[in-house]
């Protein structure tokens, strides 16, 4: 039986987060390989202190049988990368499942991957999954078919063992998160926009108020020419 090959795509300003959580769940599927995968074999600088080192460019990236985009800062650059676009639709005509976490959605969603599917996000991207077609999900994981998508960051460690329990089953995702001791019990409860303390969630959304700005102008340049591609040729 030929090993599950399982990629994930990194690219600058990769939140590190939204790819090692899942990482390392796949990284424990028995007889699984994993790649990291982006155009060049070349130092990619995160958008934390960490650099990640590719294991495979998308030139010589097998066929695989899931990939993962994650999200970042760096998804607004990616949701306009003809080449990063296209690496994904050639992906995702033969894979089993077509996956994200966290902003990844919206590069699926850029490259007409989630039209006519529900998918989750972060919750400051939440408005902008519509401009692609999909249905935005408030939820930690999303499945729908063979699309599975994960919220924000930390939601990528649920969405990993979600899909093993799917690739393989759920005795084995089980034990995968007792290996990782995933067993989480946050110190505040102030990780969603519905349980923040008013003033958090008011600091926030000022903080990111610039980018938010920058997103949606990408959003609508990606959106326009994913519609183009849709449209219907008249008679």
């Amino acid at each position: 039986m030929s090993p599950l090959q399982i990629g994930i795509v990194v690219f600058p300003r990769v939140t590190q987060l939204d790819f090692t959580g899942p990482l390392q769940v796949f990284s424990s599927v028995p007889g699984a390989e994993v790649h990291l995968i982006w155009k060049r074999i070349e130092p990619v600088a995160s958008d934390s202190v960490l650099t990640i080192t590719p294991t495979v460019s998308f030139a010589d990236c097998p066929q695989l049988d899931v990939i993962c985009v994650p999200g970042g800062f760096g998804t607004d650059d990616m949701i306009n990368d003809e080449e990063m676009l296209a690496f994904l639709r050639k992906q995702a005509a033969e894979a089993k499942y077509i996956t994200s976490v966290c902003t990844g959605s919206l590069v699926l969603g850029a490259a007409g991957l989630l039209r006519g599917f529900r998918a989750a996000t972060h919750w400051t991207a939440m408005d902008f999954l519509s401009a692609f077609g999909a249905t935005p999900t408030r939820t930690r994981v999303c499945v729908d078919r063979n699309r599975v998508t994960g919220g924000g960051v930390t939601a990528g460690i649920d969405f990993a063992l979600t899909l093993v329990s799917l690739l393989v089953d759920r005795r084995t995702a089980e034990a995968i998160q007792l290996r990782l001791e995933y067993n989480p019990a946050p110190p505040f409860n102030a990780g969603s926009p519905d349980t923040a303390p008013p003033e958090v969630l008011a600091l926030m959304k000022e903080k990111i108020a610039a980018s938010q700005l920058r997103r949606g102008e990408m959003i609508a340049r990606a959106a326009a020419r994913t519609k183009s591609a849709h449209a219907t040729p008249s008679p």
